[in-house]
């Protein structure tokens, strides 16, 4: 007995052995890929000598002779930190992905490839000036010679991922990061999905008014009756098949009300307490491991700028010179356009014009397929630009047999400068030339907040299709892609795009909300991003005569849901404090509880309280008893809450409040009978998950930042170090935006869009200017900086967001000297 004890014990002992030396091999192969930010290195491709310093938060500070050597510079930091993330972005853009990932992402690469923007970039690099051809060639030389730094020492692949999914990286070309530009614009447009979502539910409701309901119209002057879809496609009926797939982590395709969203607000020198201009920006973004952002100070001919980039674009999107702060927050203009194509029964491969049948233009595409055979794709173009499959964006569900559904999009021009433009803006001295420069701006479009030591300003930029006033959809739904009405004639002039310039009452502020009500075709938009944060962001800039960095920063940070203080009141007016005393135990006095705390609650989003779970959950449970006796199936592709509907139903305009009878009961439900319904209903589902003592309840524990890893987040053992979750503050309509995922399961509530940069500049004194990202600077989870700055920025902190150099070298956490190669 005691000889197989021993031999036991030896084979332990060699386990666990065997497993620490295969820990520390993992760990010595992924160290290899750390950067080594103290040193010197000999590289092609410079001119001169260039200096990147690295501040403690590892922010690089960029100092070269040429603007040139400085891009360069810029293109070797970003592939030090974040190689990773750049060459899965290329990869996303080229619809490459299922080389490395397999099955997974063949959907992706399908539709990337049918969108064809990485061809389109390709292009657009010949449409560039002198300029930005250099800043592009430059910053792609610096790429590469990180990665020739990598090869030749050895150095992990870059990256530890680079060992998990395992494959040759090309070098960087300046197509690569136009490529990147319009990834972005994809992930930040919506309206394409708005309108299949439009004609799904058009199918779904014949009452016109429902749909004016469940899909409400932005609070302003009233929009003209568009035609029912079925009378468009009388064949076509909606498909109830199946759910939409989850969305993959690494698809650049947002849900519909998570497309885009940001906050900008300005004051003049007249509405500032240290007589400079202010200006506060934070764009919303999904969040990931790393973010997508990283804070960048570049030293060019033309002075300092300092602020965010994304990896793989050379260019400062938001942040500050010494004379000039921008700021971006996306403008839901309608730049993209669904059209329904008849095809030729006789012959497929040809498609209804107003001249007649027209053959498609084609061209094959082979995916390739990690492990599984290769897919052949036959991608086709029409007049009015690339056709999307049945399963893209769920147009199978509105397309009617015997036709296929093409895009019209503003990002699929083979001339885009928009990166040209951004080049032109960190340059620019002041306002006027900011705005000139940015007429060279294609896509995504955006709204650009500006300030200078003059005044305030903001500009809609990016390109807005010009559409014929006998447009039978306005754009709103798929339009006959054969009726010259429908197509679109070409581009508005940048003087159509909305511009306001030093207002009197010396502030200017963006929240996605609508800009201004013009008639179609020059509207802009119908559908806008926001009908909620605007109304607290108002209340906060006019409570103030004058304002601060710090009332900007506070404004920045605001929890408090103008959502929750208008619609309470609403859906629990018959239910405050009513309803005969009930034991402790039972439903009645759970839902006396509640209704207690929230009728006590100012409507904070804090991380800390109970009552935002309460509420949240009361809302969603609501919408979904309102909405699926009339949508059945449909009801999940509404998984967030329109206040706008809400409040229609409870107000009862132009008789919403059908919504609460239930028609398959014999009883008429009133809405407070749905309202007591959906109270229970949210109770027993927090009860369920969270437990019954409702006031021990924190909204931080449901609404947890989910800043995941895209290709990692999912892999068991690896996700909990790649991770990185945090319980946050804010909610879906705080200015402080925390969107959440939506639905009804038991993750409904993780925080999953939000301001992944901040930023707060005060032209007093710029460089008492702040700025913060949601993790950290470095993409390697071995980094210290992988996620030094996550808490900084859930506590609402800042980090000095200072040009002066000689602060950047007083606490660096290395100084790298590049020089030519001799």
């Amino acid at each position: 007995m005691g000889t197989v004890f021993r031999w036991l014990m030896r084979i332990a002992g060699g386990m666990v052995l065997l497993i620490v030396l295969a820990v520390v091999g993992v760990y010595y192969l992924a160290s290899r890929s750390l950067p080594e930010y103290d040193k010197t290195r000999a590289v092609e491709g410079l001119s001169a000598g260039v200096e990147i310093v690295r501040d403690n938060a590892n922010v690089p500070h960029i100092f070269g002779e040429t603007d040139e050597d400085v891009f360069f510079a810029l293109g070797y930091a970003h592939a030090q930190d974040r190689m990773w993330q750049m060459i899965t972005l290329r990869r996303t853009a080229q619809g490459r992905l299922s080389e490395v990932f397999g099955l997974r992402t063949v959907g992706i690469d399908k539709l990337m490839r049918r969108l064809d923007i990485y061809t389109l970039a390709r292009r657009s690099a010949e449409a560039q000036d002198a300029q930005t051809t250099a800043a592009l060639k430059a910053y792609s030389a610096g790429v590469n010679a990180r990665l020739a730094e990598v090869n030749e020492g050895a150095l992990g692949r870059g990256a530890p991922e680079m060992f998990l999914f395992e494959s040759a990286v090309a070098p960087w070309q300046p197509a690569d990061s136009l490529a990147v530009v319009k990834l972005m614009a994809l992930q930040l447009s919506g309206h394409l999905g708005t309108e299949v979502e439009r004609a799904r539910v058009s199918l779904a409701l014949p009452d016109e008014n429902m749909i004016e309901d469940i899909l409400p119209d932005t609070p302003g002057k009233g929009i003209a009756a568009l035609p029912a879809y079925a009378a468009l496609f009388p064949e076509a009926a909606l498909n109830y098949a199946a759910a939409a797939p989850e969305r993959d982590p690494l698809s650049p395709v947002m849900p519909v009300d998570l497309a885009g969203a940001s906050n900008a607000f300005a004051a003049a020198a007249t509405r500032s307490a240290s007589g400079g201009t202010l200006l506060a920006n934070d764009p919303h973004l999904g969040l990931s491991a790393p973010s997508i952002w990283y804070l960048a100070r570049l030293e060019l001919s033309t002075g300092g700028v300092i602020g965010g980039t994304i990896p793989g674009m050379p260019v400062v999107l938001v942040g500050r010179s010494a004379n000039l702060g921008w700021g971006l927050t996306s403008s839901y203009m309608d730049d993209q356009d669904v059209h329904i194509e008849q095809l030729n029964p006789d012959n497929p491969e040809e498609y209804k014009t107003a001249d007649g049948w027209k053959t498609f233009e084609t061209r094959d595409s082979i995916v390739t397929v990690k492990d599984e055979r290769s897919v052949t794709l036959r991608l086709r173009w029409t007049d009015n630009g690339p056709v999307l499959s049945g399963s893209d964006y769920r147009l199978a569900d509105i397309t009617p047999p015997g036709h296929v559904a093409s895009v019209s999009w503003t990002a699929l021009s083979d001339t885009d400068t928009s990166l040209q433009a951004g080049l032109k803006l960190m340059r620019a001295p002041d306002r006027a030339a900011a705005v000139a420069a940015m007429e060279d701006y294609v896509a995504p479009s955006q709204n650009l907040m500006l300030v200078d030591a003059d005044g305030i300003a903001m500009k809609t930029i990016g390109a807005m299709p010009r559409r014929a006033a006998e447009h039978e959809t306005q754009g709103r739904m798929p339009s006959r892609g054969w009726m010259p009405q429908n197509q679109w004639q070409g581009m508005l002039p940048y003087s159509a795009n909305p511009e306001f310039i030093d207002p009197t009452g010396g502030l200017l502020a963006n929240t996605n909300n609508k800009l201004l009500d013009r008639p179609f075709p020059l509207h802009v938009s119908f559908d806008w991003g926001d009908t909620q944060r605007i109304h607290r962001l108002q209340r906060l800039m006019n409570t103030r005569q004058v304002h601060t960095r710090d009332s900007f920063i506070e404004a920045q940070l605001d929890t408090v849901s103008y959502t929750a203080r208008s619609l309470l009141p609403l859906i629990g007016a018959d239910l405050w404090f009513t309803g005969e005393a009930a034991p402790e135990g039972t439903p009645e006095r759970l839902r006396q509880r509640a209704l207690q705390l929230l009728a006590e609650w100012n409507g904070e989003m804090n991380e800390h309280l109970p009552e935002p779970l309460i509420y949240d959950a009361w809302l969603r449970a609501l919408q979904t008893r309102l909405i699926q006796d009339d949508l059945g199936p449909l009801t999940r592709d509404f998984p967030h809450v329109d206040p706008i509907f809400i409040e229609r139903v409870y107000r009862d305009i132009d008789g919403a409040s059908e919504w609460c009878d239930i028609r398959q009961s014999g009883p008429i439900e009133t809405c407070t009978d749905i309202a007591r319904m959906a109270l229970d209903d949210a109770l027993i589902w927090i009860s369920e998950t969270y437990g019954t003592a409702l006031e021990s309840l924190r909204w931080g524990d449901a609404h947890q930042a989910a800043q995941d890893h895209q290709a990692l987040g999912q892999v068991p053992i690896l996700r909990y170090f790649v991770n990185i979750r945090q319980s946050t503050s804010g909610g879906d309509n705080t200015l402080m935006r925390g969107a959440t995922k939506g639905g009804l399961g038991g993750d409904a509530f993780l925080n999953v869009h939000a301001a992944g940069y901040r930023g707060v500049y005060d032209f007093a004194d710029p460089d008492s200017s702040v700025f913060i990202i949601s993790t950290g600077q470095s993409g390697h989870p071995l980094s210290r900086h992988y996620d030094d700055l996550a808490q900084l920025w859930r506590r609402g902190e800042y980090i000095p967001m200072s040009l002066d150099a000689d602060l950047a070298r007083a606490a660096a956490v290395g100084v790298t000297h590049l020089v030519p190669k001799p």
